[in-house]
Order: structure tokens, then C-alpha cells, then sequence
């Protein structure tokens, strides 16, 4: 964006976290189509097939001569046409990536069965292994990709990029006649909407006395899903489950005046989840700096190493995924056996604590990269000349390999929960969640800069300069840590106050505070 569209920092900083906005809360649309009318399936099929032509047609803006950014070697100003089929490629890619994204994930979960004790611990383990492949795919994307764009050329790593996509493609379609399939049930969101009318409709009848007196169709009449056990929260909500004459308890209910003690718990897991949702966005704040600032900064700081390799300021992102990858293997490895004879948890903690460890590191992330950047802006003041390029980008290590430990904690967690705790109907839109956090945390962070740039400007000399030695980011790092900080405070209090997912384990419907019914994640 800064060498090429000539953008100024503020300009580019805003383009990307616009772009990663918008493909990390594409998801929320991919994912309903996938669990209400399309299928998982289906619905990786048909995006994967958008993203590889977003692909195709970026690669073309690399070699044909008309869509090229201009003729000569350095471009003064790019195309118009160039701009413009560049940005349908990558949105292409956005829209592409908001139907494989949370269909994938949630369609490789689907294999596990949640009812058999084996499969189940499996499926704890097989978000842990799909961040590790993700990130070692990212490690190779920073690192392989990022060499063939700086030393061979932009087309050819597109290429790369094409071919493995297409690749992927066929390895799925070949893999169908092994796959075990969820058939979509209409939208998930019709019989929350129908709790919510049922509750005002008899919102000034008395909740009974006892809970198992609230309706519950038996498990044969289920269209879908498992039976939930009935919670004490949102009692406003139980008034939809009330029968208002016994004798017809037996018979076909209107789902618009009566819902089923599972509809209502389905309606407070989405309910729950609100808050945890508001209060993960500052850790995405966190997280967005690294593919913005962090990189930024790499590219003013000496990137040699032995023999006078310059490493491409991208590639430095890798300490990230490499991060990432060591926390989730201690964690997968030795943390969880351990936790589990300690805790005898099936998830060694609970999905909600190994969110707010993760949060921790973002924290100490913002502040070491606050320290960093301090000690950068010295340099550069003691010698404006030369700048920082005297100070080793590995100064960056520190802070790039907080965040992915940071990451494979929060994201992992977020993953696991918005999965595990949406209604088995909407597994695909809970991934959809979960990225979501993401995406609206880029479009908070660029308002965030718009913000802190107007008033820094109202009040004094903008944080947000022409260059990054004219700015100062180790003020903006310590104003996201003390957010951070804060928020950690909130989120804490949340946690100790949520109530999981709690399912019934049987076929009957009975007493759920026995033995033989199983939290799903207590």
C-alpha cells in the first residue's frame, strides 16, 4: 500500500484493517449459508472455488500488460485499472475466505462424534492441531512466499499461491466418500426468534416452581442437536418453555407460543456469549498491530544477517507463527495431560481461563513493543541521518513472539468456545464468531487511530507522523496496553460468572445434576 499505491501510513494502515475487517467478518454471512441451507460442504466447495478465482485474477494483474500497475520499473502514480481489478481479487479472496473459513474448521470438528468419551477428548485436540497446521502454513506463507515476492517477483509468488489452492481444492473433493455429513436444517436463528416471541406472548404467567415442569420434547422428536440441561439464568427466557394448559403437553406444539427447555437454553448460550464477545475485541486490537505497525516498523531497523541476506520485513512475522506453534504443542502435549489428572477436567482448564491466559501475553506484548519502539525513536534522535537502521530488527523478536505464544492461548480458546458453546445447529456460524472478533477488532483499531490521531493533533503533535520516526507509537502501544489492562479486569468477572454449555448425556430427560449428565466443558 505505501510503495506501490503511494499511500502515507495512516492511509495503508486503514486499507489493511478495512480489508481484514472485512474477510474475518465475511465469515458471519458464509457461516449461516453453510448451517442453514448450503451444508458444510457444500459451502467450502463453492468458496474455495471463489477464493481461487480472487487468486487467479490477482495473478493477472502481474502479467497482463493492461492490468499491470504501469510500464516502467517504478510507478509515480498506479493504474487506475490496476487499482481497481486489485481490489475485486482481494475482496474476492474476502468472500472466498467468508464461506471456507468457518465451514471448514467446524466441517473437520464434525468428523468427532460429541457422544463417545475418545472422540470427544479428540475433538479438544483437533482445534489445537488445525492452529498448528494454520500457523505453520502461515510460516511458509511469511517466510517462502515472501522471499519469491521480494527476489523473484509479486506474479510468481501469486502463482505459488494459485497452484496450491487449486491443489487443496482437489484434495478435498477426493477426499467426499470419507466424510461424515451434517444435513442443514433450515436458518438457526427462526427458533431463537421464536423463544423470544413465546417469552413476551406469556411473559406474565409465573415460572413453575419446578424446572422439570417446563416442556421438553422427548429426544425421538428432535430435529436436530442434543438435549441441554435446563440453567437458573435469564429466568425471563423459561417463560417460553411454560405450558399453559398440561393436557396438552403431549401434543404438536405452536413453535411461536410454546419452545422446548432446549430451544430456550440454545436462546441464553447466544445471550452469554455476548459479553465474552465485547470483551475478547481489545486482545484483537492487540493482535491487529502485528500485520500493521510491527511489520512497518521492521522495515526502518537493519534487516541483515550472515552473508548480507536482507530479510523481507514480512517474513519477520514468523517469530509470530513459530510462537504460536511451540504454545500449542506444550500445551496439547504437557500441559493438558498434566491438568487433566490435576484438575480432572477433560480440557485440563476450562475453555474461558486458557482465553484469559492468552489475554495476559497481549498485554505484556503491548508493553515490551511500547519499550522497543522508545528505544528505537533514541536512536533514531541521536542519529536522524542514519535512523534506526543501526538497530537490529530482532529488537522485534521479543514482541512478535509474545503475541503468537499470547495467540495460541486466545485464538485456540476463542476457536474451541465459540464452537462448543453455539446450539450444534450453528457450529459454523460459532467459528464465524470467533472470527468476527478478529475482523471487528481491525475496524475498532483504524477508528482507534482515526481517533487518537484527530486528538493528539487537537491537542499537540499527532502520534500518527508522515514516517514512523516522526510518530510515536510507543505512546499508542501503551494506551492499547492500559485498555487491555482494563479490560482484563471485566473479563475476569465475566468468567467467574458464565455458565457453560451443560449436556444431557441421555436419551430420557431427567434430573441433570446426577452423575450421568456430563457438563460439556465444566
Amino acid at each position: 500500500m505505501t510503495k506501490v499505491m503511494h499511500e502515507d501510513l495512516k492511509t495503508a494502515a486503514r486499507s489493511v484493517n478495512c480489508w481484514a475487517g472485512v474477510t474475518t467478518l465475511m465469515p458471519l454471512l458464509g457461516g449461516f449459508v453453510a448451517d442453514a441451507y448450503l451444508g458444510r460442504f457444500s459451502t467450502v466447495l463453492v468458496s474455495t472455488i471463489t477464493y481461487l478465482l480472487g487468486l487467479i485474477l490477482l495473478t493477472l494483474t502481474q502479467f497482463v500488460p493492461s492490468l499491470k500497475t504501469c510500464e516502467a520499473d517504478v510507478c509515480p502514480e498506479p493504474r487506475k485499472v490496476h487499482e481497481v481489478i486489485f481490489f475485486i481479487a482481494i475482496y474476492l479472496i474476502s468472500i472466498g475466505t467468508g464461506g471456507h473459513k468457518p465451514s471448514l474448521e467446524s466441517f473437520g470438528a464434525d468428523q468427532f462424534d460429541d457422544d463417545h468419551i475418545e472422540e470427544r477428548r479428540k475433538k479438544m485436540s483437533y482445534f489445537n492441531w488445525w492452529s498448528f497446521g494454520l500457523c505453520s502454513g502461515v510460516l511458509l506463507g511469511v517466510t517462502l512466499i515472501v522471499y519469491v515476492q521480494d527476489h523473484m517477483s509479486w506474479g510468481a509468488a501469486d502463482i505459488v499461491l494459485t497452484v496450491v489452492m487449486a491443489l487443496s481444492l482437489v484434495i478435498f473433493i477426493v477426499g467426499r466418500p470419507f466424510y461424515r455429513f451434517r444435513v442443514p436444517k433450515g436458518s438457526p436463528l427462526t427458533p431463537m426468534l421464536q423463544v423470544l416471541v413465546a417469552a413476551m406472548k406469556k411473559r406474565n404467567l409465573p415460572n413453575p416452581s419446578n424446572p422439570d415442569d417446563l416442556y421438553e420434547a422427548p429426544k425421538s422428536q428432535m430435529d436436530q442437536g442434543r438435549l441441554l440441561c435446563h440453567t437458573h439464568k435469564l429466568k425471563f427466557l423459561d417463560k417460553a418453555a411454560v405450558l399453559e394448559y398440561k393436557e396438552n403437553a403431549a401434543e404438536k406444539q405452536n413453535p411461536w407460543r410454546l419452545a422446548t427447555v432446549t430451544e430456550v437454553e440454545e436462546m441464553k448460550l447466544i445471550l452469554n456469549m455476548i459479553p465474552i464477545w465485547i470483551a475478547t475485541l481489545p486482545f484483537g486490537i492487540c493482535v491487529a498491530q502485528a500485520s500493521t505497525f510491527f511489520i512497518k516498523q521492521c522495515t526502518t531497523m537493519n534487516r541483515k544477517i550472515a552473508n548480507g541476506f536482507l530479510i523481507p520485513p514480512a517474513s519477520i512475522f514468523a517469530l509470530a507463527a513459530i510462537g504460536m506453534i511451540i504454545s500449542v504443542t506444550i500445551y496439547e502435549k504437557v500441559l493438558v495431560p498434566v491438568l487433566r489428572r490435576l484438575t480432572r477436567n477433560e480440557r485440563g482448564i476450562p475453555i474461558l481461563q486458557r482465553i484469559g491466559i492468552g489475554m495476559l501475553f497481549s498485554i505484556a506484548s503491548m508493553v515490551v513493543s511500547a519499550m522497543v519502539e522508545r528505544k528505537r525513536l533514541s536512536v533514531v534522535e541521536k542519529d536522524p541521518l542514519k535512523g534506526s537502521l543501526s538497530m537490529s530488527v530482532f529488537w522485534l523478536a521479543p514482541q512478535f513472539f509474545i503475541t503468537g505464544i499470547g495467540d495460541g492461548f486466545t485464538l485456540v480458546g476463542l476457536q474451541e468456545y465459540f464452537y462448543d458453546q453455539v446450539p450444534d445447529s450453528m457450529r459454523s456460524l460459532g467459528i464465524a464468531f470467533y472470527l468476527s472478533v478478529i475482523g471487528a477488532a481491525n475496524f475498532v483499531s483504524s477508528l482507534l487511530i482515526t481517533v487518537v490521531d484527530h486528538v493528539t493533533e487537537k491537542y499537540g503533535k499527532s502520534w500518527f507522523g508522515k514516517d514512523l520516526n516522526s510518530s510515536r507509537l510507543d505512546n499508542f502501544y501503551w494506551l492499547l496496553a492500559g485498555i487491555a489492562t482494563t479490560n482484563m479486569i471485566i473479563y475476569v468477572l465475566l468468567a467467574k460468572q458464565y455458565s457453560y454449555k451443560n449436556v444431557n448425556r441421555k436419551v430420557a430427560v431427567g434430573d441433570c445434576s446426577g452423575d450421568d449428565w456430563i457438563s460439556s466443558v465444566a
